[in-house]
């Protein structure tokens, strides 16, 4: 069974009746919800838990960690960053929503500023599925359409995507890739757009079934975690 621990900063829903009244057990609540009906053992951790709910032995039976963060990405912890990066390294998937893009730990694993143009104007987003042949895409149709959602524009300042899965189009005539694979050492990492804390996107089935898939396509396999440092020959010379 695929272990997944589901991380929320935790804040917009302590201070705003609006988010209590869309996520009444938080944004990590309503995620954990549906990934439990689809049979994935879920745990939740939070930024005011202690280390954020994010210690080693939680890291270490961790196989995909979902991150979601917005007003309070600089009171996460350097060395939590830290411990965070080396198991994406060894192998723990990471799956990064909406503004979690200006995480410390997203930029830190992208190298760039992961800056972006935005817009809160309650309109609808279309998200246009650009590669049907992607396990993250399993049983989406060409779109997900949702009534409201915020505007995320060109340019996305992070690296050249692994693979492109998603480009999203919004009334205003901006363009965003919106759904993102990237590999780093070991580990797989999926950044997907939707997700503002006014607008309920993680209602909607298909946003469910994407972050489903992008569990599944995450989750570690039977990989060798590679060995670094001094290294003995294996190849010895026949002694003379």
């Amino acid at each position: 069974m695929i272990q997944v621990t589901v991380w929320n900063e935790f804040r917009h829903e302590k201070r705003s009746e609006e988010v209590q009244k869309l996520y009444p057990k938080g944004i990590h609540g309503a995620i954990a919800d549906f990934l439990k009906r689809d049979d994935f053992v879920v745990r939740t951790a939070t930024l005011d838990d202690a280390e954020h709910g994010l210690t080693t032995d939680v890291l270490a039976e961790t196989d995909v960690l979902i991150w979601w963060g917005h007003v309070a990405h600089e009171e996460v912890s350097d060395a939590i960053v830290t411990r965070v990066h080396q198991r994406v390294l060894e192998g723990m998937g990471l799956i990064v929503l909406h503004s979690g893009h200006f995480s410390k730990i997203f930029k830190k694993l992208m190298g760039t500023s992961c800056d972006l143009k935005w817009r809160e104007d309650g309109k609808h987003c279309r998200i246009w599925n650009v590669n049907p042949s992607h396990p993250i895409v399993e049983g989406i149709g060409e779109t997900i359409d949702l009534a409201q959602e915020e505007m995320y524009g060109e340019h996305f300042d992070i690296p050249t995507p692994d693979e492109l899965v998603f480009v999203s189009w919004y009334p205003g005539g901006e363009v965003f890739r919106s759904g993102c694979t990237f590999f780093r050492g070991n580990g797989k990492i999926f950044y997907f757009q939707p997700g503002h804390e006014t607008y309920n996107s993680y209602a909607n089935e298909s946003v469910q079934r994407v972050i489903c898939n992008a569990v599944r396509w995450a989750a570690p396999k039977d990989h060798l975690y590679p060995a670094y440092g001094h290294f003995d020959a294996l190849e010895k010379e026949d002694e003379k």
